[in-house]
């Protein structure tokens, strides 16, 4: 079968290869993939910046597939049904962060970008009906975290002012969708006007671009403060959203691309009683809560493009150039 391994090789570091089928074991399902998409994570991978990395190990993170076999009995009821697949593998007991041994599918375990992927049953989820193949493959990592940081950890709310920054990704897109459902008013930011735009055509209030060095008095003009920021960036700008809080709002970060802050205004920040919270991913019973809730609202991730498994490496060119709005996607059946 055709899968998408990272390589030992110097510049081609990614290269879809013929690898054998696998065979699913006791306890697990074999999918024969429809559809998977891509995540900053893929990337980030081929470029060597991210921990626990395996040659020749299958990417990917997200899928939808339908289940061809399973390695027991007892579970033949799966048989036939289109699933797409929770990454999260061994969060552990603890549900507010993960474990020790937590890994997130794609590397080092063999992930979604291949004709088959073998994984444990209890990774499976039915693909809720209204989506899409393609949508339901681009749901599972973005909506994750996106669901824990913004309706557990950001506790989002009818009328609350929100920011979520860097609006062309996947995550930011989804942030975006959940807040809107939840009744709050969005404002987003991004270092493209096309972008700002798209997002507000889709239910945004406003929008900033984080290149204009006003930016924060801009958002400040527009919004009168925020209760809420969904950050995936870091760097510079951050301390520029401690001015913009009100009173107990909340930063919610998931990423530091941008680097470290230099500063930070801790006087404002505990006399304002400001939270700044971590979160990464989400463990399973919020994977499941993020399916429902989708499911509720009628949230589908918005695609950027649909491409062939065998143009593959371009749409990890696309990644890297970051002029996407939206998920890649990635058509295998």
């Amino acid at each position: 079968m055709k899968a998408l391994q990272l390589t030992d090789h110097p510049e081609q570091r990614i290269q879809l290869l013929d690898v054998p089928k696998p065979v699913a074991r006791r306890g697990e399902a074999l999918i024969r993939m429809q559809a998977a998409a891509l995540n900053h994570r893929d990337e980030w991978i081929r470029q060597g910046k991210y921990p626990h990395i395996r040659p020749f190990c299958t990417l990917g993170s997200d899928g939808c597939g339908v289940v061809e076999a399973v390695g027991d009995n007892v579970d033949a009821a799966w048989i036939g049904k289109t699933v797409i697949i929770n990454p999260n593998q061994n969060w552990g007991s603890n549900p507010a962060v993960q474990g020790k041994d937590y890994r997130i599918l794609g590397n080092p375990t063999d992930g979604t970008f291949a004709e088959y992927i073998a994984v444990p049953i209890d990774r499976l989820h039915e693909k809720p009906a209204y989506l899409t193949v393609e949508q339901a493959a681009a749901l599972p990592l973005g909506g994750l975290t996106a669901y824990r940081a913004t309706c557990k950890h950001g506790a989002v709310k009818k009328n609350d002012r929100v920011l979520i920054t860097g609006i062309g990704g996947g995550v930011a897109q989804l942030a975006m969708q959940f807040a809107l459902a939840a009744g709050a008013q969005v404002w987003v930011s991004s270092g493209e006007e096309e972008k700002l735009q798209r997002a507000i055509a889709l239910g945004a209030q406003g929008g900033v671009n984080y290149k204009n060095d006003n930016w924060d008095k801009l958002l400040m003009e527009q919004t009168g403060g925020l209760h809420l920021v969904i950050d995936s960036a870091g760097g510079v700008g951050f301390s520029r959203f401690i001015r913009l809080m009100q009173p107990a709002g909340k930063i919610v970060f998931y990423g530091a691309t941008a680097g470290l802050p230099t500063t930070l205004d801790l006087h404002r920040i505990f006399f304002y009683q400001i939270t700044i919270q971590g979160s990464t991913m989400g463990n399973d019973a919020e994977f499941a809560e993020m399916l429902q809730f989708c499911e509720k609202h009628r949230i589908a991730p918005i695609i950027d493009s649909v491409r062939p498994l065998d143009e593959i490496i371009s749409a990890f060119d696309d990644m890297k150039s970051g002029k996407q709005f939206g998920k890649l996607v990635i058509s295998i059946a």
